[in-house]
């Protein structure tokens, strides 16, 4: 079997969104719990640091994989761009494997700080990990979340296609990681209120397994009670479908045809070719 997955370069196209997401989660969970179980910094902190996060992850991953790190890109890739449906599986579980093993390093790093906070590793904590309707504290909904998760994945696609699509004045490709890395912060200081701003549910579902094992028997619920896991991996699919569907029917559809690609390593294509980086 790995004989095959080597063959066909799967292996490491997984191995690459493993580390790419990984990477992304030890920055963005990392700085949640240093600002809410460490004291240190605070929104701003959050909203930059996971912008970072993406830039280096899909910097990490994107020589390879284009650096989707992100289950509802590549489910929208799949749907819009051409991208192979049966990787769509694979992708994902190695973006959430990686999200995990990441989460489980933050745990183990901010074991006494969290303890210190919260030593019943309860929701005042858990958000930490994983998002919450109103971020835990706001009256919002389960299914204001949902709605939260739709609106925000679909403007991170929208964009993320925007800024990709060679056709548009898309930068060069190796700036295309900087470019979604500020989308990101943007979403994250415009609408972070609702439900935390997860728009990825390997970035979510990940921590969210990590904080369980280790000691968070509320991990798949919210702050009423509700079953709310499903949440930010169900939102972001559909959102993630509806920004690539909107950014093909007001705009994609109207670019002038690609002109044929430059045999230079870098030039951008005439579709998106950063096909995911996303965020969180």
């Amino acid at each position: 079997m790995v004989a095959r997955l080597k063959d066909k370069g799967l292996l490491g196209e997984l191995a690459a969104e493993f580390a790419g997401t990984f990477i992304l989660i030890l920055i963005g969970v990392g700085v949640v719990a240093q600002v809410v179980a460490g004291g240190y910094g605070n929104h701003d902190s959050i909203a930059w640091a996971w912008g970072f996060g993406v830039i280096l992850g899909v910097y990490t991953a994107g020589k390879i994989t284009g650096g989707h790190l992100n289950p509802a890109v590549t489910f929208a890739n799949a749907i819009f761009s051409g991208f192979p449906w049966r990787k769509v599986l694979p992708y994902s579980l190695a973006q959430i494997a990686g999200a995990f093993a990441a989460a489980l390093i933050v745990r183990w790093n901010y074991t006494e700080v969290l303890a210190k906070l919260d030593p019943g590793h309860t929701i005042k904590s858990q958000f930490v990990f994983s998002t919450l309707p109103g971020n835990g504290t706001q009256p919002v909904s389960m299914w204001g979340g949902l709605r939260d998760q739709i609106i925000g994945t679909a403007i991170l696609l929208f964009l993320v296609y925007a800024v990709t699509d060679a056709r548009n004045t898309a930068p060069l490709s190796n700036l295309a990681p900087v470019v979604v890395g500020f989308i990101v912060v943007a979403i994250g200081m415009a609408w972070g209120t609702d439900a935390g701003y997860a728009i990825n549910p390997a970035r979510d579902l990940g921590p969210r397994l990590a904080s369980f094992i280790t000691g968070y028997g509320t991990a798949f619920r919210d702050q009423y009670g509700d079953l709310y896991f499903w949440v930010p991996i169900v939102g972001p699919l559909i959102g993630a479908v509806l920004g690539a569907w909107l950014y093909k029917f007001l705009v994609g559809q109207f670019l002038p045809a690609a002109e044929p690609a430059a045999p230079i390593d870098g030039t951008p294509s005439a579709e998106p070719t950063l096909e995911g980086a996303a965020d969180r």
